[in-house]
């Protein structure tokens, strides 16, 4: 399997963290894209241009990062990431849901310091995925899931704040400083945390 993306994306790096820890890293390889090229790059395997893609030995490809690690999970045998318990697999959902908004966010006030000239920069605008941003760790936060069980939630969420410590769109350290120990937890549970570190 392929999987093609950045080392600095936070859902590519969702990808290679539940692929190490389902064992099947040694299935897959990173094939790094320029996504500053998105056309050429990802287009001719997502109609998005937008990365992760995961190309299957048969041809097929799978994107986003929602959609790979369900595959992941059904080929690791299943109730890893996704749990088939009712009440445990909405959770997960739901912390999934959670960081990818967070990631979203983060994402959006990247690209406006990216892609648009500093003196047509909307504050509102950036204020308001701040916003986004800031409501999602506040509710992270009053109702943390358990940082040693990897689950699609927990994964989404302990990326977010990789991704924000990365990228410093908030000081969320100082401002949540029970999402700190959290991460640290995670950190200790999922070594491969610190293994996909971003880079770029």
């Amino acid at each position: 399997m392929l999987l093609r993306g950045t080392t600095s994306s936070p859902f590519v790096r969702k990808v290679r963290i539940a692929a190490h820890h389902l064992n099947l890293d040694s299935q897959m390889s990173l094939v790094t894209v320029d996504a500053a090229n998105a056309v050429e790059s990802i287009g001719p395997d997502n109609p998005l241009r937008k990365i992760p893609v995961l190309r299957l030995d048969n041809g097929r490809r799978l994107y986003d990062s929602r959609v790979i690690l369900e595959y992941l999970d059904h080929l690791a045998g299943g109730d890893r990431l996704l749990p088939k318990d009712w009440d445990k697999r909405l959770d997960a959902l739901t912390g999934q849901a959670l960081g990818d908004g967070i990631l979203d966010a983060g994402v959006l006030i990247v690209y406006e310091g990216r892609h648009r000239p500093k003196e047509i920069h909307h504050e509102p605008w950036l204020a308001y995925q701040r916003g986004k941003v800031e409501r999602g760790l506040e509710a992270f936060a009053a109702n943390p899931p358990d940082p040693t069980t990897l689950t699609v939630g927990t994964l989404a969420l302990a990326c977010a704040l990789g991704y924000l410590d990365f990228r410093k769109q908030v000081d969320w350290r100082t401002a949540q400083p029970t999402l700190v120990a959290w991460l640290d937890r995670f950190r200790a549970a999922v070594p491969a945390f610190d293994q996909t570190t971003p880079e770029g």
